[in-house]
């Protein structure tokens, strides 16, 4: 029996190293170099007018140029394509408007002119996914605060690269992730912080976006050769920022493990095989890709992503609470439990109260965002871009480099939301085993207690 006992322990120490493989993926979070700090509640001085040079003028680009110019507090100083024929549309554009700004275009390095000019303060980045990264790093070393739109980075690498030189540089570097200014978004997370919810304790989020008519609209079919050679969660930022906040993400608690599991790719090599007439066997990415993430504090995410099944599009978007939830999709609902701060009233069963429809809306009323003004909102849906939440993200980036303010969103957001895409893949590429996820903040996180606005 002794000996029996032994063979099986021996057994069970050498079962991990064969074919079960590590329990969870280690990923190694640097030293912060000599004389750097966080970024955590970063200020800098404030900029009256601030000057932005847009960086990509394309589909993206042209609109983001378009709607600036309704901004207050800031103008359009420089534009930049690689395609001449591009910035000079936007050139017209101006002009019929009685604007300016200066033109770099023409080469791949044409961005680097707009990073030097002078003029400007803030280079907005709305390139392909390959060029996010090169182009912030290149306008942080040359004294610019940047904004880049999602997903700013596709690597661990790029992420500890942008963090490393918004702290050593002392620059701005936000994500343009429009969905955490979406109206639903915007009043949901305002219940949450309100205590509506209780404590929340799970969230769902996702890009579900049939992309399959879209793929000409890309430039070159960039996108859907990025998901041809690349896996994993492409574009987790529209789903996991907004829930992010909710969660205080590194304003009280911090990502520490993902699982992600997908599906073969069924569509995608369709697709190519649609666009170039000839078989596709060499497509990375699966069709729906599904992916869990833990807390410090115990907390769980859900994400998915999905542009390739014509299911309806959904960004799924729910908060599930000790006392209540919230969700947006398939139907907007809230369900509020016996302990919620809610002012409502139970019946004699005292079960769940639903909400929907006329009688959500008046529920959220009570809870107002404190950035979603009246004149914030007409404002916006007039101006539209997504229903009027670009807008709103854009007021909110001049409104905070205005008055030198700590921006909505710092380096750590991008960063955190961002990874998701990198070690999504290593997790599938191992077997769907935990990955650790990197604390961008080196240890900071608990710094700052919960998701604010500066106002």
């Amino acid at each position: 029996m002794k000996k029996i006992c032994i063979i099986l322990l021996a057994v069970s120490l050498i079962l991990p190293s064969c074919g079960r493989g590590p329990s969870v993926i280690r990923t190694a979070t640097p030293s912060r170099p000599a004389g750097q700090e966080d970024m955590l509640g970063f200020t800098a001085d404030p900029i009256p007018d601030v000057g932005v040079g847009i960086v990509g003028v394309g589909m993206r680009g042209s609109s983001a140029v378009k709607r600036l110019t309704l901004v207050p507090g800031c103008h359009i100083a420089a534009i930049c394509d690689v395609e001449p024929d591009r910035t000079g549309k936007m050139l017209e554009f101006l002009s019929g408007k009685g604007l300016s700004a200066n033109e770099y275009s023409g080469g791949e390095t044409s961005y680097q002119e707009l990073c030097e000019d002078p003029s400007v303060d803030l280079v907005y980045v709305c390139t392909d996914w390959a060029h996010h990264v090169p182009v912030a790093l290149y306008a942080m070393e040359h004294g610019k605060h940047v904004a880049i739109e999602v997903p700013s980075a596709e690597s661990v690498k790029d992420c500890w690269d942008l963090v490393n030189t918004a702290e050593r540089t002392r620059r701005h570097c936000t994500i343009l992730e429009n969905c955490c200014y979406d109206f639903f978004e915007l009043q949901s997370l305002a219940m949450a912080q309100a205590g509506v919810l209780g404590e929340i304790i799970h969230v769902e989020g996702a890009y579900n976006h049939n992309l399959e008519p879209w793929w000409d609209l890309y430039w070159r079919n960039w996108r859907l050769d990025f998901n041809r050679t690349h896996r994993g969660d492409l574009y987790p930022t529209h789903g996991f920022g907004p829930v992010c906040q909710a969660l205080d993400i590194h304003r009280g608690d911090r990502l520490t493990t993902l699982v992600s599991m997908d599906t073969d790719p069924f569509n995608g090599p369709r697709n190519v095989e649609a666009r170039d007439g000839k078989p596709c066997n060499d497509f990375k990415n699966g069709d729906v890709t599904t992916t869990m993430i833990r807390t410090a504090k115990g907390k769980t995410i859900l994400l998915e992503h999905d542009v390739m099944t014509p299911r309806p599009y959904s960004r799924m978007y729910q908060l599930v609470g000790t006392d209540g939830y919230i969700g947006k999709y398939p139907t907007r609902q809230i369900c509020l439990g016996g302990g919620t701060t809610a002012d409502v009233t139970f019946d004699s069963t005292g079960k769940e109260l639903v909400f929907t429809g006329k009688d959500l809306d008046s529920l959220m009323a009570k809870y107002p965002n404190p950035i979603l003004t009246p004149e914030l909102r007409s404002d916006a849906k007039a101006a539209g871009g997504h229903g009027g939440m670009d807008y709103i993200m854009d007021y909110r980036l001049m409104y905070c480099l205005n008055r030198g303010l700590p921006l909505d969103m710092d380096v750590y957001d991008l960063a955190e939301w961002c990874c998701i895409t990198e070690l999504s893949a290593i997790s599938l590429e191992n077997g769907s085993v935990p990955v650790e996820i990197p604390d961008f903040t080196r240890g900071a996180w608990d710094k700052v207690k919960g998701f604010s606005y500066a106002l």
